[in-house]
């Protein structure tokens, strides 16, 4: 499904493709973030940042062995410290059409996650999403993900008081109409992370894919200055 344009100069929005009953089996949520060209490229993930391919008939070992998963509790805030990432998180749902909702075009330094799937930390795959750049030509909270490497850490601070850590495990590019819905979203039954943003070739003014961090749960603290109950 492409998305169809109002007016013959709007810029093009990479997205992920709808949700559908498989991808919602598989805790899904699904990606619309607007992304128009700013005054240069943002970065993109080199080819040694993916998972590697495994051998012949082999299964590809995890990259980071996992915590235990946290029980269930709403992110609030997520930090990248790799590049200079420090943002609010809202929560966001899906419009009519089965698309993630984006966060607010005229707050490009909010980030969102999709609130109707797995919370940072907790058992499962949790999404994360922000604007990578806006039509005005503001850089968005993600503008520089696609720079982020394999071991670096994303910290995000829950309700309850507590900061999952996670530890990257790949990060990769995609066209939208390539998309692996599976591979992105489907789980592993281990806490994990996506973090997705535009990304890509560009093309009509706007992003052709999607930028996708891969991060497991790989250790938790109290967040500072909130005190966790239980």
């Amino acid at each position: 499904m492409k998305e169809s344009r109002d007016k013959a100069d709007a810029p093009t929005r990479a997205f992920v493709p709808p949700v559908t009953s498989l991808i919602v089996a598989l805790v899904a949520g699904i990606l619309l973030v607007l992304g128009t060209m700013v005054d240069r490229r943002p970065p993109q993930p080199s080819a040694d940042q993916a998972f590697p391919t495994p051998p012949a008939g082999l299964a590809a070992p995890p990259a980071h062995p996992a915590a235990p998963p946290l029980p269930r509790s709403g992110p609030v805030r997520i930090r990248i410290p790799a590049i200079g990432v420090d943002a609010a998180l809202a929560r966001l749902g899906l419009d009519r059409a089965g698309a993630l909702r984006p966060p607010p075009e005229g707050e490009p330094e909010i980030a969102g996650w999709y609130g109707g799937g797995t919370t940072p930390g907790s058992r499962g795959t949790a999404v994360t999403t922000g604007h990578v750049d806006t039509r005005a030509g503001e850089t968005g909270v993600f503008y520089r993900l696609g720079a982020l490497t394999k071991s670096e850490t994303i910290e995000i601070d829950r309700a309850d008081g507590r900061t999952a850590v996670f530890t990257v495990d790949a990060v990769e590019v995609y066209d939208r109409d390539r998309f692996p819905d599976k591979k992105v979203y489907g789980t592993t039954g281990r806490p994990e992370l996506r973090v997705i943003t535009c990304g890509g070739g560009a093309g009509d003014g706007g992003y052709r894919g999607n930028v996708v961090v891969y991060a497991t749960l790989t250790g938790s603290h109290r967040t500072k200055g909130h005190a966790v109950a239980g």
